[in-house]
C-alpha cells in the first residue's frame, strides 16, 4: 500500500515538473518605442490585452515594452500587433523581431505618403516632425495631430524616411 502510494505521488510530481517545462514563457523586450505619455501607455497596453497568452508592461521612462508570452510565435504575434498599431523599436530576442514590413523602395522620392504611424498627441506630433525634419532633403510634411497618415516633401531618400522613423521609435508604413 505504501508502495502504490509513493509511486501515484511520484508520478504526480514528475507530470507537474514536466508540465511546467513544456510552459516555459517567452519574455520579450522592445526598447527604443516611442512611448511619450499615458495615452501612448494606455494604447500599446490595450494592444496587448487583445493577445491571448500575453501580457505586457511598457515602461514609459525606460522606452520600452516588455512582453510576456507563453511562447516565441505567441510573442511574435505582439510584436507584430504593437507594429501594426505604429510601435517601433529593437528586441532582445534573435527569434522575436519587428519584421520590416514598410513597403519603401530605395531611391530618391518627391513625395512620400507615409501610414499606420503612432500619433496620439501634440508630443508624438512634435517627436514626428523633429524626426522627419532631420531627414536630408526633406522640406515638409502634413504630420497633424492623431493622424496616422501623413506627407512627407522634398526630394529626399525614402528608405531614410522609414530608417529615421524606426529609430525614433514610430513603425511606419509607405501607402
Amino acid at each position: 500500500m505504501k508502495l502504490a502510494r509513493l509511486v501515484v505521488l511520484s508520478a504526480a510530481a514528475l507530470l507537474l515538473a514536466s508540465s511546467g517545462f513544456a510552459r516555459a514563457e517567452t519574455k520579450v523586450v522592445l526598447s527604443d518605442t516611442h512611448i511619450c505619455c499615458p495615452a501612448c501607455v494606455r494604447d500599446a497596453g490595450a494592444i496587448l490585452k487583445g493577445i491571448e497568452g500575453v501580457t505586457g508592461k511598457c515602461d514609459q521612462k525606460a522606452k520600452s515594452i516588455t512582453i510576456t508570452a507563453k511562447d516565441d510565435a505567441t510573442a511574435q504575434k505582439a510584436i507584430d500587433a504593437l507594429a501594426a498599431g505604429g510601435f517601433h523599436g529593437k528586441t532582445d530576442s534573435k527569434d522575436v523581431t519587428v519584421k520590416d514590413d514598410s513597403g519603401v523602395k530605395k531611391g530618391q522620392v518627391k513625395t512620400l505618403t507615409i501610414t499606420g504611424v503612432h500619433n496620439c498627441c501634440g508630443a508624438c506630433t512634435s517627436a514626428l516632425k523633429n524626426t522627419l525634419k532631420k531627414v536630408e532633403g526633406v522640406k515638409g510634411d502634413t504630420v497633424v495631430n492623431k493622424m496616422t497618415t501623413f506627407d512627407v516633401t522634398g526630394e529626399f531618400d525614402a528608405e531614410a524616411v522609414i530608417k529615421a522613423l524606426n529609430a525614433a521609435g514610430f513603425h511606419a508604413k509607405v501607402k
